[in-house]
């Protein structure tokens, strides 16, 4: 706290009572006028993935032998970003997207919502209670909107230069990629330039042939790109345990959402071949029967049509044919015609989901209410386990 300089102590005197009077009054006074109908939700998505088609692109006319990697961390992003200016960023943001209303949000709600949640942020201590004056809570998805905006502006000059320059430019938050071909000594130079540009926004870079992003570890291998799977060094083996009490279905995508990532990251045989057998380890050790895994890794295949065993020869041509396939997008859910289902799931259930759309076809199927779309959705059993393990009280107010 005394490093970032971001929060206020309020001595022993409870602010909660009287923000969640002033947030009642605030939120009643949008009511009336009409402007808050719904709930708004906004999210921002990226993946390894996305750097791993644009290295290979970019890669074909631009790799060298001396051909470099830097990774930036912006320190202390979410308490460094300065309340005021961050709303002003997201304002400017909506601005030059030529944004009168998200959804039916109109911006100017949009801004002072953002402006009294931003500024209305506390929490407790040691018996002393601390408002914070800088920076957004973590978690909050509005802090994340916030911090994007803000270092969108920061970085224009940078991204324009690195682009200008023939480079890469790629950013998650508080995490820069960049690949160029310059010397070290004027890279550094241009980082440290890049430095004095907000005094908010500081840099810390990291540069060499080789580099960690995300959940991609890349290499430059005597001039050719080298990716692979990267794991940070307090990654552990656990994933959903087989005899857990899940939906199969649960268990079969984590089989075929790692493999895919093994093939889409891996560049060499070799390299696939390794990772495949670290998740074949960390799912036996997880109880799934090996069984259950190569059946689940001839699924993989079978969707990626992929009609023959991978090898060193052919691999190359089913690893791009894999990542040229088109990525499935996300269908946004029309809440207004969605009906979300509940139940708790247990080994006795496992035919409640079909028996369940038979009868909805059969009593609603020529019903006007079959408009609605009907969506299972599972909740856990509730044993001693997750009783022993249930921290928050259920009368904390959020």
């Amino acid at each position: 706290m005394d490093n970032t300089k971001a929060y206020q102590c309020l001595g022993a005197i409870d602010p909660l009572p009287d923000l969640i009077q002033r947030t009642n009054k605030y939120l009643l006074d949008l009511r009336l006028a009409k402007w808050i109908t719904q709930k708004q939700y906004e999210q921002l998505i990226t993946s390894g993935f996305d750097l791993v088609k644009q290295l290979q692109q970019w890669s074909r006319n631009n790799f060298r032998q001396d051909t470099l990697f830097c990774t930036i961390d912006v320190t202390d992003l979410y308490t460094m970003v300065p309340q005021i200016e961050g709303v002003l960023s997201l304002r400017k943001m909506l601005h030059q997207l030529k944004l009168k209303q998200v959804g039916k949000l109109k911006v100017e709600t949009i801004i002072r919502l953002s402006r009294f949640v931003i500024k209305n942020n506390y929490f407790s201590y040691n018996g002393q209670y601390y408002h914070q004056v800088r920076g957004g809570a973590m978690g909050s998805p509005l802090t994340l909107t916030i911090s994007n905006c803000y270092m969108y502006f920061f970085e224009r000059q940078i991204v324009n230069q690195i682009r200008n320059s023939g480079g890469l430019y790629f950013r998650y938050i508080d995490d820069i990629f960049i690949t160029i071909n310059w010397p070290v000594r004027h890279l550094l130079k241009e980082v440290d330039r890049w430095n004095k540009f907000d005094e908010n926004i500081k840099l810390s870079e990291n540069i060499g042939s080789s580099a960690d992003f995300l959940d991609l570890h890349i290499e430059n291998q005597d001039g050719q790109l080298f990716t692979t799977v990267y794991q940070k060094p307090s990654y552990e083996p656990y994933y959903l345990p087989f005899n857990s009490i899940h939906p199969l279905h649960m268990k079969k995508n984590i089989v075929f959402t790692m493999l895919l990532r093994c093939i889409r990251y891996c560049s060499t045989f070799q390299a696939y071949l390794d990772e495949r057998e670290k998740l074949r380890m960390a799912l036996l050790l997880n109880k799934y029967p090996n069984k259950f895994i190569d059946e689940q890794f001839n699924h993989v295949w079978l969707k990626l049509n992929i009609d023959q065993p991978l090898t060193f020869n052919n691999y190359k041509h089913y690893r791009q044919q894999v990542i040229d396939s088109p990525v499935k997008e996300k269908v946004p859910v029309d809440y207004g015609k969605t009906m979300f289902v509940h139940f708790t799931y247990c080994s006795s259930m496992k035919t409640f989901p079909g028996k369940f759309h038979t009868l909805w076809n059969k009593y609603f199927g020529e019903s006007p209410i079959n408009e609605i779309i009907p969506v299972l959705g599972t909740r856990n059993v509730q044993n001693l386990q997750r009783r022993l393990t249930h921290t928050r009280s259920s009368n904390i107010i959020a």
